[in-house]
């Protein structure tokens, strides 16, 4: 993509309504625009983020063997007064009525609308077990939006939602997605520690959240330092091996970690050794429900098991903030300069400079190189513009892309483009001859 071509309203000051690092950086990148209280329009490059991270969550998701569908955002009322969170859930929910009288709702979550597509869908112990997700726009009225996308009212979410014959096998499932997120985040260059946590409104007897930290987090948190040396993401994993999954989650959860409101000062005196003991505040970024029968009971998910008497359907519930995700990162990934983005979210790969537009050497060699990276599939973002060098550096700092390749006539003479690594800093000269192959998977 080039510069001159793209849109991407750069802000050189600090929005005055931005209280946190990540809403002043996005705003400031022109990666989104609030278009009211919590609801926010996604740019070009934010946009490029975010279906970065629904990628990774979707490859996830698939690995584990989750099952993509799509749901609507509008639910009808009837199914939330069938299991009872209609007038429980709160003011948060969006109530609607439509033109026949019809009262309806903008989801908040789905567990009443999917339970009940499953439930007329199967019959039979054999169609077990399953899990169901999806990735869609969803909406609390939040009494007090803040933070830009950390807190709004409109947000981009996955959620997953298993179906066991037993508890037991419920609980396996419950390990899947477990094992399943400590895979997403570390693939997005996050340790999400996963805590003890309440269940709230979507109910159950087992729940944890996974925080990332950062001093702007809502939580504050608890934990073993033991976590830092954990092995997040390099190991392989048999979904279908039940020991091997459960031993993952055993060794996650035996290390203490749980935020404020779930704290025990007693237990974590015993358990963890004073060197130990770390605290600081954390984003949530994911939640993670194993509710039993709640939902499938009141709506009668009901199938036969193997002796042909009837059962009902355990269940559990899986969130992932997407959109909430592309905020965290900054939050854990940024310096004065700007962000710094993991490549695997980054909205290009490269960051290619011309510091010298309108001459003829300088603008050819960067259009070869530009073709080049593009034949090889890496995303490129080309500076064409005619600005000063320092606010090109500025720019390109700002939006925080992985690498920066930077030519000028002086390294034209020497046959060099000078490399910079955004998050270390480090630059080195490269011969123009290896840049590509640099840069190529």
């Amino acid at each position: 993509m080039r510069l001159s071509k793209y849109f991407m309203p750069i802000l050189r000051d600090d929005p005055k309504e931005a209280e946190i690092v990540s809403h002043k950086l996005m705003l400031r990148a022109g990666m989104i625009r609030q278009e009211s209280a919590g609801i926010y329009s996604w740019l070009p490059t934010g946009f490029r983020v975010l279906k970065n991270i629904e990628q990774i969550v979707r490859e996830e998701q698939d690995r584990a063997g989750a099952i993509e569908i799509l749901m609507p955002t509008i639910q009808s009322a009837d199914l939330w007064r069938k299991s009872g969170r209609y007038d429980d859930y709160g003011r948060e929910m969006l109530r609607i009525t439509d033109r026949h009288d019809r009262d309806m709702l903008y989801g908040p979550t789905n567990e009443e609308m999917v339970t009940d597509m499953f439930r007329a869908g199967v019959q039979s112990y054999k169609d077990l077990p399953r899990n169901l997700y999806h990735i869609q726009w969803k909406f609390r009225d939040e009494v007090r939006p803040r933070f830009g996308i950390m807190r709004g009212r409109e947000f981009y979410m996955k959620d997953a939602y298993s179906f066991d014959i037993s508890a037991e096998a419920g609980r396996h499932s419950y390990n899947k997605m477990f094992v399943s997120y400590l895979r997403t985040f570390a693939r997005m260059g996050l340790k999400a520690i996963p805590m003890r946590a309440e269940t709230g409104p979507i109910g159950g007897d087992q729940s944890h959240e996974f925080l990332i930290l950062a001093e702007t987090g809502e939580s504050e948190v608890f934990f073993d330092r033991d976590f830092y040396d954990m092995n997040w993401s390099e190991f392989e994993i048999d979904y279908d091996d039940v020991g091997k999954v459960a031993g993952i989650v055993d060794e996650f959860t035996a290390k203490y970690a749980a935020t404020d409101d779930m704290h025990d000062v007693a237990e974590y005196e015993k358990r963890v050794p004073v060197e130990k003991r770390l605290s600081g505040r954390g984003i949530e970024v994911g939640h993670i429900f194993f509710f039993g029968t709640k939902y499938s009971e009141p709506l009668g998910c009901i199938v036969q098991d193997e002796t042909g008497q009837s059962a009902t359907i355990h269940s559990g519930s899986y969130g992932v903030g997407v959109s909430r995700l592309a905020g965290a990162i900054i939050e854990a990934s940024h310096d004065e300069s700007g962000i710094i983005w993991p490549e695997a979210v980054a909205p290009f790969r490269v960051g290619l400079i011309n510091l010298k537009v309108g001459d003829v050497a300088t603008d050819a060699k960067c259009d070869v190189i530009y073709r080049g990276l593009n034949d090889v599939g890496v995303t490129v973002l080309l500076d064409d513009k005619d600005d000063r060098a320092g606010a090109k550096f500025a720019r390109m700092d700002l939006i925080g892309l992985p690498w920066q390749i930077i030519i000028g006539p002086r390294g034209l003479k020497d046959g060099v483009a000078e490399v910079k690594n955004r998050a270390s800093g480090e630059r080195e000269n490269v011969p123009f001859d290896r840049i590509i192959n640099l840069f190529a998977d």
